[in-house]
């Protein structure tokens, strides 16, 4: 017997439809050569407001992560608490504090287990935060640390 419903429910399609766009972008950072980690930015609506990826390796720029390029490409808000912000990777301190500081509600992540970022630090804040367990998210991340893991240290994984 299937336990899964037939019909998901609209927020479930709303998170899938944001993470295939986070992902999307996830692959075209590491097609480029860089980590990937993507991310998206989506109104209750389903409209996608903007989309990034990790660009610290093309770009040279530390501060480059996938969540801050997202945010960048959004664009200026007036109010964010009725966002959501999908990630590819759970954020970390540098995207958890972007999210905090621009009143995100809702954040949801690919996965956790290769980097269990701040999810703690985003929910003590008010941020709902949903782990979707996404096996292409994890197969992708510890595919790239694997084969990569000097770039992976450089940043986020020490």
């Amino acid at each position: 017997m299937n336990s899964q419903p037939d019909n998901p429910s609209p927020v479930k399609e709303l998170f899938d439809q944001l993470m295939a766009v986070a992902i999307s972008e996830a692959e075209q950072g590491l097609a480029e050569g860089g980590l990937p980690i993507g991310s998206a930015l989506g109104d209750r609506q389903g409209r996608i407001l903007g989309q990034g990826h990790n660009l610290r390796v093309q770009q040279g720029d530390p501060m480059a992560h996938a969540e801050i390029s997202c945010l960048r490409n959004a664009g200026r808000r007036s109010n964010y608490d009725q966002l959501i912000l999908a990630s590819t990777l759970m954020p970390c301190c540098l995207c958890a504090g972007a999210a905090i500081q621009f009143g995100i509600g809702t954040v949801v992540v690919g996965e956790s287990r290769n980097f269990s970022g701040e999810r703690g630090l985003m929910e003590s804040r008010g941020i709902c935060v949903v782990d979707l367990n996404h096996a292409g998210c994890i197969e992708m991340m510890a595919s790239f640390i694997a084969r990569h893991p000097q770039l992976w240290n450089e940043d986020i994984g020490r």
